[in-house]
């Protein structure tokens, strides 16, 4: 059982008064015991890992397009000399504009080691497993290649919000400078909308906002009167429900999370109604975890590692998402051990309120579930670095009642705030001390 933050509200209020907080880099948390890996502690070094990670990139490992320093250092520790990892490694980032090749790519190019696509996972990528909605034609939001993000993940019939905007030129009308002057007919009538898929944050989110609002009161017909008493409305498959990330400034920016917040206050205030999420993906949901342990146990597999992969470690910058997702997984892991057995993957956010589930037609028509394993790690630790939304020097209440760690929870309404879930095993300065404490609690020595 974790202690309610006071390692956390130790260290925040050290900051706060001017002192640079102490952190533990091959410790446990300010102090407090290290939690186990599953390397043991006086025991005999390992060759082979029995450990994967799992990385955040914005914030971990870049800010903006600008690389973390301790990042190249960090990743020359991972790799051996043909550049091969040493480790299974993956890389979970809550962004969705781009394609996994793309994103693998550009790491490669900023850690100067070679990343395959298969180690990066995009807060879309479980979607590839959503079969069901593949053949029906959906509404896709967010910016990037949307189009190729699509059918990349399988859909055969994906329609973006501009597309919807051209053939219904009325109803896009915020601003006055896009209203169109000449009507003209569409010339090819758009099929019922099925699904609304959320990548992420769009540029005109007035247009975004609108349109989807639209398809939901209307049942999939955007140019047809609305209809409120059709509810629930048709289904809503959201990626990416970080409220804030960090880039070149100097404060978090606006996330795909603050879009969603945006579309569900309307909805609720035009209908009276909750929005519904059909599957919520995307850092701290359990499935992507689930997802993430997958790709670390197929990487574990291709390089013939034998041992079992007994421990993860994400590393991440924000207590909301990468803390939160991490023990929120590692309470699952832990639950599932003791009972002595192999629940079967689901999308329901474990400890949610009000939280989405797969309908029974997934569960039947559906086999995605039955291309993961069970999860077969023991447990799960989150490491949290201090480069980005984390911040060890953010001024705290000296009432700690009034922490705003405790009172202001920026993590999606559909999950539950628990203090506990929210306080790291460990907090180091960086990417390449995370490193240097996960070897360390593995007795890990390459070759």
């Amino acid at each position: 059982m974790r202690r309610a933050l006071r390692p956390l509200r130790a260290l925040l209020r050290a900051g706060a008064a001017g002192r640079p907080p102490r952190f533990p880099a091959l410790n446990g948390l300010c102090g407090a015991p290290a939690a186990e890996g599953s390397g043991g502690g006086d025991s005999e070094l390992n060759i082979l890992p029995s450990f994967g990670f799992l990385f955040d990139i914005d914030g971990v490992l870049v800010r903006g397009k600008t690389p973390i320093p301790a990042a190249k250092t960090a990743f020359q520790k991972l790799v051996n000399s043909q550049g091969q990892f040493l480790v299974p490694v993956v890389f979970v980032t809550n962004a969705g504009n781009c394609l996994r090749q793309e994103k693998a790519d550009q790491l490669s190019h900023l850690l100067g080691v070679p990343i395959s696509q298969e180690q990066v996972m995009m807060s879309h990528s479980p979607l590839r497993m959503f079969k069901r909605y593949h053949e029906k034609c959906v509404l896709v939001s967010g910016q990037g290649p949307l189009l190729d993000i699509a059918r990349d993940l399988g859909f055969c019939q994906p329609i973006t919000i501009e597309t919807l905007r051209e053939k219904h030129p009325l109803l896009d009308v915020v601003d006055h400078d896009r209203r169109p002057n000449v009507l003209y007919p569409s010339a090819v009538e758009l099929p019922k909308i099925e699904a609304v898929v959320l990548f992420g944050e769009p540029v005109r989110w007035e247009t975004n906002l609108q349109l989807i609002i639209d398809v939901l009161l209307t049942s999939g017909y955007p140019g047809n009167p609305y209809h409120r008493e059709n509810y629930p409305h048709i289904p809503v498959l959201a990626c990416n429900m970080d409220l804030m990330w960090v880039a070149e400034a100097q404060s978090p920016r606006f996330g795909h999370g603050t879009f969603m917040v945006c579309l569900e206050n309307i909805y609720k205030k035009i209908t009276g109604k909750d929005l519904k999420y059909e599957v919520l993906m995307g850092k701290p949901s359990k499935l992507t975890y689930q997802y993430a342990e997958y790709l670390i146990r197929a990487q574990a597999t291709e390089r013939q590692w034998k041992q079992p992969i007994q421990t993860l470690y994400a590393v991440g910058d924000n207590l909301m998402t990468d803390v939160y997702g991490a023990n929120l997984y590692n309470r699952y892991l832990e639950e599932n051990s003791r009972k002595g057995s192999k629940s079967r993957i689901q999308a329901k956010v474990a400890g949610g309120r009000g939280s989405a589930t797969l309908s029974q037609d997934d569960e039947r028509d559906n086999s995605w579930e039955n291309e993961l394993a069970s999860a077969a790690a023991a447990h799960c630790r989150s490491v949290l670095v201090c480069t980005g939304v984390y911040n060890p020097h953010a001024e705290v209440p000296l009432d700690t009642r009034e922490s705003i760690t405790e009172t202001v929870f920026h993590g999606h309404r559909d999950f539950r705030f628990d203090p506990g879930l929210v306080e790291p095993d460990h907090i180091v300065p960086d990417v390449d001390a995370a490193v240097d404490l996960v070897f360390q609690l593995e007795n890990f020595a390459p070759n």
